[in-house]
């Protein structure tokens, strides 16, 4: 049966209607909003900070709890066909998606080679605090998802680091001088032993093994507290976002901008394409499309200073904490659980 155009408006119209109505819940949580007043505070040169050793314990403690309970969630799960398959989806994702950045980068912006292939692994790459916040987003919502996407995010980290070389190996002309072969080992050992990886895994490795009764030994200290420290993580996430705005302005190009929200959103489509072939769940649909919409802003900033020190942190630092994750956590994670729930229901 053909669909009236008129019904055809009023679907996208509803669902349009739903986005928005999403983001504007979405924008008056807590976790938005702290992130919102460091971004301000930031822009407006405000000497607010969070000292670097705090930030850190509270990355720290983020990673901790995030792999611990997925972890617990795996080991009450059991490991079957649908969990290998999401790992290996997320693996291919990972590797798969910086070809697509890097050449809608060329296409869109000015950027040298070794640029645009630093840039394009970032995006290939996950940010962990964009998962955690899809969770709160699914939580408060009542949709469940499953445990495991957590090992899904770790399997995503490091592979989009290794399609950032090949393209800078096939595509970059050699700079006199250059030596990338001396920096192999180091690059090996800064993505197997990077500490938000290493902590993750371990941490995912050890909630599995203790599985519900290690999480209820330590459940006042990981589950409770949770939002509490997220916010003010993401209080320090608007601080550094809005300082990288506030020094890189100059080279944000339209260019640059228009592929930081739309590289996302295909990346989004790209996660939802794996997502059905699997046949995750609602939940699980929309934490592979944050996976795959997200930028790395840790993991892979620490990669590229030594595998590719010639190409210039404040673009990619810049593009992916001070425009993507600041989308995504407004409009972006909104518009993937839309999308989950008007295909799956």
């Amino acid at each position: 049966m053909t669909r009236r155009p008129g019904s055809v408006n009023r679907s996208y119209w509803a669902l349009a209607q739903t986005i928005l109505a999403l983001a504007a819940q979405n924008l008056l949580s807590p976790i938005i909003l702290f992130f919102a007043l460091g971004l301000l505070a930031a822009l407006v040169r405000s000497d607010l900070s969070v000292p670097e050793a705090a930030a850190k314990a509270l990355s720290i403690y983020l990673l901790f709890a995030i792999g611990f309970k997925g972890g617990v969630s795996v080991s009450d799960h059991g490991i079957d066909a649908n969990l290998l398959l999401s790992m290996l989806a997320g693996l291919v994702l990972s590797f798969a998606i910086p070809f697509a950045a890097f050449g809608l980068l060329r296409a869109m912006t000015s950027l040298s080679v070794t640029d645009a292939a630093a840039v394009a692994g970032h995006y290939g790459s996950i940010s962990i605090v964009t998962f955690v916040a899809a969770t709160s987003v699914l939580q408060s919502q009542g949709i469940a998802s499953e445990g495991y996407m957590v090992a899904v995010a770790a399997v995503m980290e490091a592979p989009a680091i290794l399609s950032a070389l090949w393209l800078v190996a096939r595509f970059a002309k050699p700079v006199d001088g250059s030596d990338r072969g001396r920096n192999t080992k180091g690059l090996w050992r800064e993505i197997i032993l990077n500490g938000s990886i290493v902590l993750l895994v371990g941490s995912f490795v050890i909630g599995f093994l203790t599985g519900p009764k290690g999480l209820a030994d330590i459940e006042s200290f990981i589950v409770s507290p949770f939002k509490g420290v997220l916010c003010l993580f993401l209080l320090d996430m608007g601080l550094v976002a809005g300082r990288g705005l506030r020094a890189s302005a100059h080279q944000l190009r339209p260019g640059l901008i228009g592929f930081g929200v739309l590289m996302p959103v295909l990346g989004s489509l790209a996660g939802l394409g794996a997502a059905l072939l699997i046949g995750l769940s609602a939940g699980g649909t929309v934490l592979l499309m944050t996976l795959s919409a997200s930028a790395s802003y840790i993991a892979v900033p620490a990669a590229m200073r030594v595998a590719l020190p010639e190409a210039n942190p404040s673009i990619y630092l810049t593009m992916s904490l001070g425009i993507t994750f600041p989308f995504n956590l407004t409009l972006g994670i909104p518009l993937y659980l839309s999308i989950a729930q008007a295909i799956g229901g």
